[in-house]
């Protein structure tokens, strides 16, 4: 892909690929699946902390707003209305994930988890220990710019656990598990000892 397919998304991260977009756009089930997944895998965490954080929700009450969020972002073609013109996708989807805890909020109901909405499996027990052992003070983020800085942090962060991942089964397919214990002891845990 050339340089015209990027979103512009700033210096500090690699902005989302608007072939993404357009497969989640795209009127072929295969490719629009696809690419769903593709963002689901790398926004559902940050998401889920985010609510956690922004909206001050238990555990069991992110993740509800989190499945209930994929779900709208389906169900309401939400990808079909941004404009990458006017933002980056990752603000797109955070001011999307604010509207709907203030409409959850405003109606005062609860979807009960599993219901009818389709559900996505999101490990949401490790972004709880994540979240558990990540020692930020509530009140250094209170600022909507921070706010902006940790979604973030947390997408960079899913991506690269999703790629770290990926390495590790390609490695295992190709019979490389050492190769990747290695890599994962040196460059990942800092163990210069390993061998």
């Amino acid at each position: 892909m050339n340089e015209e397919g990027l979103q512009p998304g700033g210096d500090r991260f690699p902005p989302t690929h608007r072939s993404v977009i357009e497969a989640a756009r795209s009127i072929d089930a295969g490719e629009r699946e696809q690419a769903l997944e593709a963002l689901c895998a790398a926004y559902w965490k940050p998401i889920y902390k985010y609510v956690r954080w922004r909206w001050k929700r238990p555990a069991e009450e992110a993740q509800d707003l989190t499945q209930e969020f994929f779900a709208e972002l389906l169900e309401r073609e939400l990808l079909d209305r941004f404009d990458a013109r006017k933002s980056r996708l990752r603000t797109y989807l955070r001011v999307c994930v604010d509207s709907l805890v203030m409409n959850e909020d405003k109606a005062g109901r609860r979807q009960k988890r599993g219901g009818s909405i389709p559900h996505v499996a999101l490990d949401f027990a490790a972004a709880e220990d994540e979240l558990g052992a990540t020692a930020i003070d509530p009140a250094k983020i209170a600022s909507p710019e921070s706010l902006e800085e940790f979604f973030e942090k947390e997408w960079v962060r899913s991506l690269f656990s999703l790629a770290v991942e990926d390495l590790r089964r390609v490695c295992e397919q190709r019979e490389r598990a050492r190769t990747f214990h290695l890599f994962e002891s040196y460059d990942l845990e800092g163990d210069e000892k390993s061998s």
